[in-house]
């Protein structure tokens, strides 16, 4: 690599994270500075309200359509613990015992078939 390529990436990744603090920035800014002593929309606030229960699923999902450890071959052992958890979720309604059974259950599937 030359030193004009290196110069090159380091300026893209400058570029890309001040890029994204400036993005962070607005969004947040948008709710708190602009709408922070407003009161919001009863509609809006129902709908935030499952904003943080969306987002564990966000994270966990790729994790299980493309599993790191087989290099994103399909894993009935991930699927097994997905629906496990979901179970549990859907019939406990608690938060806390579904991400408990999940990490359970894939560490004793992972411990048994893996």
């Amino acid at each position: 690599m030359t030193g004009t390529e290196m110069a090159f990436d380091r300026t893209t990744l400058w570029l890309v994270i001040i890029g994204l603090a400036v993005g962070s920035y607005a969004l947040r800014f948008a709710f708190i500075g602009l709408v922070g002593n407003r009161a919001m929309p009863a509609w809006l606030m129902r709908h935030l309200r499952y904003t943080a229960v969306a987002i564990i699923p966000a994270l966990v999902a790729p994790l299980v359509v493309w599993p790191a450890p087989t290099d994103g071959a399909p894993s009935l052992i991930h699927f097994a613990a997905a629906a496990l958890t979901f179970a549990v979720a859907v019939f406990s309604k608690n938060v806390l015992l579904a991400m408990a059974t999940g990490a359970c259950s894939l560490w004793t599937l992972m411990y048994l078939f893996g």
